[in-house]
This record gives C-alpha cells, sequence and structure tokens, in this order.
C-alpha cells in the first residue's frame, strides 16, 4: 500500500495572479513539485487538489490526476488542512486505501527527492504522527525586535541583547515544501510538537513565494544552484 501525495493548488491568489501555473524558467511552477514527487517513485498516485479548470489541464499534462475542490474550499480563509481533509475524504469514497499522505506545496521548485524520501523512510520508522521540511533561523530569535507605533524598537526579549549569537539556542521554522503524514495516528500535541519529526533543509534550499520579491529571489536561488 503505496502513500499518495496531494498538492493543494487553488486558482484565486492575489498578489501574485496565477502563481501556482506562472512561468518558472520555462515550465508551470506547480509542475516542479509534481515531478520531483513523480520521481521519487514512492506514491502510488500524485494528486492534484484545486477549483480551476486550467490548473487541473496542467496537473494532468504533468501526470498527475486531479480531485475537484469545491469553491467554499477555494476562499482566503481555508486552511490547508481542510483541503487536504477534503482530498482524503474523497479518495476514501473513491475505494482508495492508503496510510501515508504528502502533502506538497505547489510553489516549491528548490524540492529536491531526497528530502522527500528521508522524510518518508525517517515516519515509517517511527512512532511519530509527521515528518515536514524545517530549515534553521538565518538569526537568532532571542535577539529580534519590533517596531512600535512610534516608529522605534522593542526587543522582544531584551535580557539577550548583550548576549553572544553563538550562546543562543538556534531555532528552526517550517520550510513550506513537505508535510508527511501517518494518517492512522492523531496529533496529541500541536503539529510543530513531540508528535513531528524534522526534516531540515539547507537554507538555500528554502523559500516561500508570496509575493513578487519572494519570486525573484526564488528565480535568483534556482538559477544559482539548479541550472
Amino acid at each position: 500500500m503505496k502513500p499518495i501525495a496531494i498538492i493543494p493548488a487553488r486558482g484565486g491568489s492575489k498578489r501574485i495572479p496565477y502563481k501556482n501555473i506562472k512561468d518558472f524558467f520555462g515550465k508551470p511552477l506547480i509542475s516542479y513539485s509534481i515531478e520531483v514527487a513523480l520521481k521519487t517513485n514512492l506514491f502510488s498516485k500524485v494528486y492534484v487538489s484545486t477549483d480551476d479548470k486550467q490548473i487541473a489541464d496542467i496537473a494532468i499534462k504533468y501526470k498527475a490526476e486531479v480531485i475537484n475542490r469545491p469553491k467554499e474550499l477555494a476562499d482566503d480563509f481555508t486552511g490547508t488542512g481542510e483541503v487536504i481533509n477534503h482530498a482524503i475524504d474523497t479518495l476514501k469514497q473513491q475505494g482508495k486505501k492508503f496510510k501515508y499522505v504528502c502533502t506538497i506545496y505547489a510553489t516549491a521548485p528548490l524540492l529536491q527527492e531526497k528530502y522527500l524520501i528521508q522524510g518518508f523512510e525517517k515516519l515509517k520508522n517511527s512512532d511519530a504522527k509527521m515528518a515536514f521540511s524545517t530549515t534553521s533561523m538565518p538569526f537568532p530569535i532571542q535577539r529580534t525586535f519590533k517596531i512600535t507605533e512610534d516608529g522605534r524598537c522593542e526587543m522582544f526579549w531584551p535580557e539577550n541583547f548583550n548576549k553572544r549569537s553563538q550562546d543562543l539556542e538556534e531555532a528552526y521554522q517550517d520550510a513550506g515544501q513537505f508535510y508527511w503524514e501517518d494518517i492512522t495516528k492523531d496529533f496529541t500535541d500541536l503539529p510543530f510538537g513531540k508528535d513531528s519529526i524534522p526534516i531540515i533543509l539547507p537554507r538555500y534550499l528554502v523559500q516561500d513565494i508570496d509575493t513578487l520579491e519572494d519570486w525573484k529571489r526564488a528565480e535568483l536561488m534556482y538559477k544559482s544552484i539548479l541550472i
């Protein structure tokens, strides 16, 4: 019983219109996630959950299968978890059987096969519920600050101002590429807690793509590393 991959991709991106299928070095952005998932040979099927025909057509072109997402799950407020639960329920109603599900974001052109494989291997050989992509923070979070209403600075933890960076504990963040789950288990903690295994990616392979500035940075990173 092989795992499945689900790639959520709605058509209503506001900051970068049609972000999921925007051209990225000659191919639609979503194609990178589909192709890497298929290359791992881990999955019985790679599915794209979408409300948009154009995205669906591109997904099929790159050999994914499509799950039709209802409009009420394609707005600016619906979380990824609800979308994935809908996809899982749809597949179960079709008689599909699986234990492991990997959610892969459509905006991850730097995604690497080896980390997807590593995530699956670590999860299936553990008692964890989830394994997901993470990366280290580039600067100690203990020395971060906010900008106040009057335009001044205020440290979150002022007691750390005089501490050396190397004396502060390293912190990690969600890398926003993939999330493996064993759907036969329930969380007993927050998803970023004791039920989850971090799969640590180097920072040079991690870039969220939410704004045009993010897009440009992702292009520069991809060109520098992978072309």
